[in-house]
């Protein structure tokens, strides 16, 4: 459809029939937005990550009956399967107490790993809402980790009964677990922001996510105790994982009952504060380019 411009010329112009304005897309040079319209722009659109987080859950069915076990059962048959693995075959002398051990420290890999693999592929499946709507795009990426964070919960009302039947019951400690898992989550929320960034300009990200988690898992005291000598053999190279920092104190402090010494919650922080800010950053400062490249 075309008019004559008003002027003298003659000239066609054309005009959009529906709306009568052109929307066009051009890629953003890299740099942080203003910060403080920023965050009061994502502080009133919390609840949008909220909805949509609960729009996700009852998508995948996370919320039914079955849902829910079965985001139990997963990590709990890995968990057997491991300590079977472990403590029968290899011919350890691992007790009841290792079994709780482990469950406790699969669920809270399993939220890291959640975090990260939901967080990779947030930016890309919210695409049509990115192009089509004007939000802070961090808010899916929260969404990513609150989902993650939902699947965790009813994780721990499954370890109790077994921290009780394996008599390692639940020590006052537990009570610093809590701080510690809020180091895990705000280290998994940072991750989840940097894979984010990566899964839109390199899209085999998430296909190579799995694998690299599952050598994640192996060198992190999960399978083992923070003390345990394979994981001494790696020596400052364990010093670099997070996990070994995070993972290890949790455990510590939620199976074993003892408490960890100060530098290990100082290596915590450092690690989780560090990759929020980074992951923060790095997303922040690249968001206005994700409508182009999706």
């Amino acid at each position: 459809m075309f008019r004559l411009d008003d002027s003298s010329s003659t000239k066609p112009v054309a005009v959009d029939e529906y709306l009568g304005e052109f929307h066009v897309y051009e890629p953003h040079k890299a740099g942080l937005p203003p910060l403080k319209q920023y965050f009061s722009e994502l502080w009133r659109r919390r609840e949008f990550a909220l909805e949509m987080s609960r729009a996700q859950i009852r998508s995948n069915n996370s919320d039914t009956v079955f849902g829910v076990l079965w985001n139990v059962l997963n990590p709990l048959l890995l968990a057997l399967v491991y300590y079977v693995l472990v403590s029968v075959i290899a011919g350890g002398s691992k007790g009841p107490d290792y079994f709780a051990h482990l469950l406790a420290g699969l669920f809270a890999f399993y939220f890291v790993s959640g975090c990260m693999a939901g967080g990779a592929s947030s930016v890309t499946a919210a695409g049509k809402i990115i192009m089509n709507t004007a939000f802070p795009r961090i808010l899916v990426v929260f969404s990513a980790v609150f989902i993650a964070f939902r699947k965790f919960l009813p994780t721990m009302l499954v370890y109790i009964p077994v921290a009780l039947i394996t008599k390692v019951g639940i020590p006052w400690t537990a009570l610093l677990a809590i701080p510690m898992f809020f180091l895990i989550m705000l280290f998994g929320t940072g991750m989840a922001l940097l894979l984010a960034t990566s899964q839109v300009y390199f899209r085999d990200t998430s296909s190579f996510l799995p694998y690299f988690s599952r050598i994640w898992l192996y060198v992190s005291p999960v399978l083992f105790y923070p003390d345990a000598p394979f994981l001494q053999k790696l020596g400052p190279i364990e010093w670099f994982n997070p996990l070994y920092w995070l993972l290890g104190s949790w455990g510590d402090l939620l199976v074993r009952g003892e408490l960890v010494p100060w530098y290990f919650w100082l290596m915590s922080a450092l690690f989780a504060f560090g990759t929020l800010f980074a992951g923060a950053l790095v997303f922040m400062s690249r968001e206005r380019d994700f409508a182009v490249r999706l």
